[in-house]
């Protein structure tokens, strides 16, 4: 429990200010999903983020609404896995596409698998990204799209697929293309959840192959 308590107060230092807001209650709802999933009590929760079990309570019933460092941990306490064989082929799918295609970490963008076209697209090799997150190189239009996500039924129990459109990011060390792409969430077999990003169209000039 120390070394999980450990890596979660050093994540917060990284990931403040980072990483956008959960509105509302629906962080302490994924909290408790989690939790149930996992069989961790209340108390044990409370303890490996560092508050009291009515803490963790009040968080998961939405009465109270986590603040800035409370929400990095939970999120990095949340951090989607690849545990099951069905979420490894679910890797395995994304990986072999034949599109331009990543899955991260709905949470933390933590990115968990990528196709080949998407590898070409960053302009990085895969193993310099996997278990990194991307968020840094989130273009103004991914940020801002982020922002709405509650407003749009994200982190209801059958959210839509969302497709929106961005700017390149203009970023040297992974790039993002001006594109429209689609979004969707996938419930990982721990509770946690990734989100499945699928490029659908290139703006002009796009990627060279």
């Amino acid at each position: 429990m120390a070394s999980i308590t450990a890596a979660v107060g050093t994540a917060i230092g990284t990931a403040v200010g980072t990483l956008p807001r959960v509105a509302g209650p629906y962080l302490g709802q994924s909290l408790r999903l989690w939790r149930t999933l996992r069989r961790v009590k209340q108390s044990h929760a409370g303890e490996l983020l560092g508050v009291s079990q009515a803490t963790v309570s009040r968080w998961e019933s939405g009465t109270l609404v986590p603040d800035g460092d409370e929400q990095a941990a939970i999120r990095q306490l949340m951090q989607a896995g690849l545990d099951s064989a069905a979420d490894r082929e679910l890797a395995r799918l994304v990986n072999n596409s034949a599109g331009s295609v990543h899955l991260v970490c709905d949470l933390t963008h933590r990115l968990l698998a990528l196709s080949a076209g998407r590898e070409r697209d960053f302009g990085r090799p895969r193993a310099d990204l996997l278990g990194t997150s991307l968020w840094p190189y989130a273009s103004d239009e991914i940020r801002a799209a982020e922002a709405t996500l509650a407003d749009l039924g994200w982190f209801e129990p059958s959210p839509p697929a969302l497709e929106l459109t961005t700017r390149a990011n203009r970023s040297a060390e992974v790039r993002i293309f001006a594109s429209r792409f689609r979004w969707v969430r996938f419930q990982l077999s721990d509770g946690s959840f990734a989100r499945l990003v699928d490029t659908i169209a290139y703006e002009m000039p796009g990627p060279v192959a």
